[in-house]
C-alpha cells in the first residue's frame, strides 16, 4: 500500500512478466477479451503512417513468479530446473535480476521460446525491434556465469526474421555484470550509462569533468571504435524510466520514493543530480531561471553529441515525479503526463522542437564514423578541433568546467553528401560567465549565433536563416552555465 494516501500499489511498468506474447491490459483502453491486441496493431499501425518506429522493451530477465515464496503460475511448474538458473541447492534462486529470480536464457528450450517469442512481435505485431532490460542476463550459462560468445546472443543477433530490426542492450544486470561498450555481438547497440553520468557530472559543475565530457560529446569512441562499431551503437541518454525526470534531476538532490513503501530504500542511491538551493519546487526566480537553463543545457548537449540520442517522454515540458526516481508501482499522478505542462514550459517544449530540428538540418551532427583530429580535406580545420576559453588547446589533466570546440562541416569530414556549416560551440558549466576567445572562420566566412541557452525563449535558439551575425568575430561571452553554438556563413 501507498503509505500517504493507503491506496494498493500496482505494476505500473508491466516489468514482472509472465505471459510473454501478451500486451499488457492495463495499458489498453479496449478491455475486452484480445481488446488490447487489436488496440497494440492500431497504435503500431499508426505510428508507422506517422513517420515512427516502435521499439519493444522487453524483460527476459526474469518473470512474476519470483523466488521460492512466491506463485507457481507457469515455467515453475512446467520445469523449474530447465527455465530458471537456480542456486547448487535446487530449492533456490541465483538471483541476478534483483527480481527474485533470473530465467535461463541460454538452455536450448528457453533459448527456442524466447526465438520464437521475438519474432512473433515482429512478424504478427510489427515492432521494429527491441530493448532488452539487463541484457547481460542473455549473456549468463546454465550455471549463471557470463559467457564469452552466448548463443542466446548471437541467435538474435543473427537471425534471419530479425535482420531489419534494432536491439538495444542494457549491457548490465543487477548482479554486477557490466558490460557497455563490451556488448558481445556487432549489431547490438547500448545503453551508454558512461555518458549518462560524465554529462550528468559536466553540468553539475564537478571539477576536472570537461575530458570525460568531450569523450561522451564526441561518440565514446573509447568503448566502441575498438571493436569496429560506429557512433550510433551508442545510445545517449540522460534520463529514462530508471531514475529522475529531467526537471527532477535539476530540483532534488535526494531521492523521495516513500510512497513506494519501503522506506525510501529502493531507486538509485545516487544520481549525480543538484537542486540548486531547494529541494523541489520553488517560487524562487533564481533557482528556477538556473534550472530552466540547466534543462536546455542538457538537451543540447543530447542532440549535439554523436550517437544516438535517447529522451525520456515529458522531459520536454518538464514532466515531474516529485522527485521519485523509482516510479514503477506509481499508476497515478505520480507517473501520469500533465499535458497542462506543455502550455506552463512553452519555452522549454520550444527548445527541444527546435534543436531536434537543428541536429537533422546539419550533417555535421550526424556523422557516421569517430572524429580522427585530422583533416580530411586540406583546408587546414580538422575534423575536430578542442579549445579552452583562451582559444588554446585544452590541458586535459587540468581541463574543468569551460571547454570549446570547432567542427569543420566539409562533406569530406562529414561523410555527407553535401558540405555543412562549419562551427564553434562553448560550454560552460562554471558558475561564472566567461569571455571565450573564438578561432576565426574560413576566409570569406562570419560566425552567426544560432544557440544560447542562456537567453529567453524564444532568443534562445533562432529559426534557420535568422542566425544573428557576431558584432564582434573573435570573443564572446559565455554566461554562466550555459552553451552558445556559433555557425559561419559566407559573406
Amino acid at each position: 500500500l501507498n503509505p500517504r494516501t493507503g491506496q494498493a500499489l500496482r505494476n505500473y511498468w508491466g516489468y514482472s512478466t509472465v505471459a510473454f506474447f501478451a500486451p499488457k491490459g492495463s495499458y489498453s483502453s479496449d478491455q475486452s477479451p484480445g481488446g488490447q491486441v487489436r488496440e497494440f496493431k492500431e497504435m503500431v499501425r499508426s505510428l508507422h503512417k506517422a513517420g515512427i518506429e516502435l521499439i519493444l522493451d522487453i524483460v527476459f530477465n526474469h518473470t512474476a513468479e519470483g523466488n521460492e515464496k512466491g506463485p507457481t503460475i507457469s515455467f515453475r511448474g512446467i520445469d523449474n530446473t530447465i527455465y530458471y538458473i537456480l542456486d547448487e541447492n535446487k530449492r533456490f534462486y541465483k538471483n541476478f535480476s534483483g527480481c527474485g529470480n533470473t530465467f535461463n536464457c541460454n538452455h536450448p528450450v528457453v533459448r527456442s521460446f524466447i526465438m520464437e517469442c521475438l519474432r512473433y512481435w515482429v512478424v504478427e505485431m510489427h515492432v521494429d525491434g527491441f530493448r532488452f532490460d539487463l541484457g547481460s542476463i542473455l549473456g549468463r550459462d546454465q550455471q549463471g556465469k557470463l559467457m564469452e560468445n552466448p548463443p542466446m546472443l548471437e541467435w538474435i543477433a543473427e537471425d534471419p526474421v530479425l535482420r531489419n530490426t534494432k536491439i538495444i542492450a542494457e549491457a548490465w544486470d543487477a548482479a554486477g555484470a557490466y558490460q557497455v561498450g563490451w556488448f558481445p555481438g556487432g549489431r547490438w547497440a547500448e545503453w551508454n550509462d558512461r555518458y549518462r553520468d560524465d554529462v550528468r557530472k559536466f553540468w553539475r559543475g564537478d571539477s576536472q569533468e570537461a575530458r570525460h565530457f568531450a569523450t561522451r560529446l564526441s561518440g565514446s569512441s573509447d568503448l566502441y571504435l575498438r571493436d569496429g562499431r560506429k557512433p550510433f551503437h551508442s545510445v545517449n541518454f540522460l534520463t529514462s524510466h530508471d531514475g529522475f525526470t529531467l526537471n527532477d534531476l535539476v530540483s532534488y538532490a535526494e531521492k523521495h520514493n516513500d510512497e513506494n513503501g519501503e522506506d525510501n530504500r529502493d531507486g538509485m542511491g545516487f544520481g549525480y543530480s543538484c537542486n540548486y538551493g531547494f529541494e523541489g519546487p520553488v517560487s524562487n526566480p533564481r533557482i528556477e531561471n538556473i534550472r530552466t537553463h540547466q534543462i536546455k543545457n542538457f538537451f543540447i548537449t543530447l542532440f549535439l553529441s554523436l550517437g544516438t540520442p535517447m529522451i525520456l517522454g515529458g522531459d520536454e515540458f518538464r514532466r515531474t515525479q516529485g522527485g521519485n526516481n523509482n516510479a514503477y508501482c506509481q499508476d497515478n499522478e505520480v507517473s501520469w503526463y500533465d499535458w497542462s505542462f506543455l502550455k506552463r514550459h512553452e519555452g522549454i517544449f520550444r527548445f527541444v522542437k527546435h534543436i531536434i530540428a537543428f541536429r537533422l538540418r546539419h550533417p555535421a551532427f550526424l556523422r557516421p564514423e569517430f572524429f580522427t583530429g585530422h583533416d580530411g580535406n586540406y583546408n587546414a580545420i580538422p575534423d575536430i578541433t578542442w579549445f579552452d576559453e583562451k582559444g588554446e588547446s585544452p590541458d586535459w589533466a587540468k581541463a574543468d568546467k569551460r571547454l570549446a570546440l570547432r567542427l569543420d562541416g566539409s562533406k569530406a569530414d562529414t561523410f555527407a553528401d553535401r558540405d555543412d556549416n562549419d562551427f564553434f560551440i562553448m560550454f560552460n558549466a562554471s558558475a561564472e560567465g566567461t569571455l571565450f576567445i573564438i578561432a576565426p572562420p574560413l576566409e570569406g566566412k562570419k560566425w552567426f549565433r544560432s544557440v544560447d541557452t542562456s537567453l529567453e525563449s524564444p532568443e534562445d535558439i533562432v529559426e534557420s536563416g535568422n542566425e544573428i551575425p557576431l558584432p564582434t568575430q573573435g570573443e564572446y561571452f559565455v554566461r554562466e552555465r550555459s552553451v552558445v553554438v556559433l555557425l559561419s556563413k559566407k559573406i
